[in-house]
């Protein structure tokens, strides 16, 4: 059995703990909190809950650990730390810093003689790999990602975690006259802006500066400076009430062509999701066990979903999924 341990117990830590209930091969063996750990009840019995403070003393006790923080501030520090000790996973997922966290982590891990997969969900992470499909098989052609609409875990914590804000959540809508463009490969230049809108709905503390945290929020880099937002400031009830699930999905296209280019091709990969951090979760558990076998043959350092084996996923043998799958 793996032994997996979770840094982190909101939405997505509870999502990786019910994605372990479903795998035969992975054991939850810890949780890490940085909240009063006497005070956390996790939904498996007789698994422990220990401080966050003390990842270290459990470093022989865990095989992987799933880190479940947010990408603005936790992930940058916390995976390469924890990757001294542990074989680590995480969900990083502001683009435009992923070559600075893989070179961090990389050097944590091959420091210590483990392996760190970063930027593992759907987007980046599944999304990421078919692009990659997508391009060797259509090198002349054109990319193209929609979002949505459904809430980003990402983009909801970065607003939360602004002065003033008790709670959010952040919608990613597809422009769907942009989306029918490149559907029917008429292979349109669209600009950031063109492709989505974002929709903030936010519940301010008493007392907040509404138009300060708006603003915030509207020229925050990597997130929602180069899109048109809409900040709705609400209740605390009528967020709970509307807003309290948490959808996504989205697509993949990459439009092309072959032979003379006379021929054209659309490819699409497509997500609908009623829970974006369950199915989150469940590629990060999955992408723990690649994290396993690669460090048991010797395998150290960071890598991405580009480097991983396929048939590390899964927890049947070579010759079931041939037999099954291919």
């Amino acid at each position: 059995m793996i032994r997996l341990g979770i840094l982190g117990y909101g939405n997505l830590g509870r999502g990786v703990e019910k994605a372990v209930m479903h795998t035969t091969d992975v054991k939850l063996c810890a949780v890490f909190t940085r909240r009063d750990p006497s005070k956390l009840s996790i939904a498996t019995a007789g698994v422990p809950v220990y401080s966050a403070d003390d990842l270290a003393a459990h470093k022989d006790d865990i095989d992987v650990l799933i880190l479940c923080g947010g990408s603005a501030n936790d992930l940058p520090v916390q995976t390469p730390e924890a990757a001294k000790l542990f074989n680590v996973v995480d969900s990083f997922d502001t683009h435009a810093r992923v070559p600075e966290h893989f070179a961090n982590v990389d050097a944590a891990a091959k420091a210590s003689g483990k392996v760190g997969i970063i930027s593992i969900g759907w987007d980046p992470g599944l999304f990421s790999l078919m692009r990659l499909y997508s391009n060797a098989v259509l090198p002349e052609g054109s990319d193209y990602t929609f979002w949505g609409r459904g809430v980003s875990q990402g983009h909801s914590d970065a607003i939360r975690r602004i002065e003033g804000v008790k709670d959010a959540r952040q919608y990613t809508v597809p422009v769907s006259a942009a989306l029918e463009k490149v559907r029917n490969g008429e292979n349109p230049t669209l600009t950031t802006r063109e492709k989505h809108t974002r929709e903030c709905y936010v519940v301010a503390e008493e007392g907040a500066d509404k138009a300060k945290i708006e603003n915030a929020i509207k020229t925050m880099p990597n997130y929602f400076a180069d899109y048109d937002t809409t900040v709705n400031f609400i209740s605390e009830e009528e967020l709970k009430a509307k807003h309290n699930a948490i959808p996504h999905g989205g697509s993949v296209i990459r439009t092309g062509t072959t032979g003379d280019g006379s021929n054209k091709h659309v490819i699409e990969f497509s997500l609908k999701l009623d829970s974006n951090p369950e199915f989150t979760s469940s590629v990060l558990v999955a992408f723990a066990r690649a994290a396993y076998r690669l460090n048991s043959e010797g395998v150290t350092g960071c890598k991405t979903i580009f480097d991983i084996p396929p048939a590390y996923l899964i927890d049947k043998s070579g010759e079931d999924i041939r037999a099954h799958m291919l």
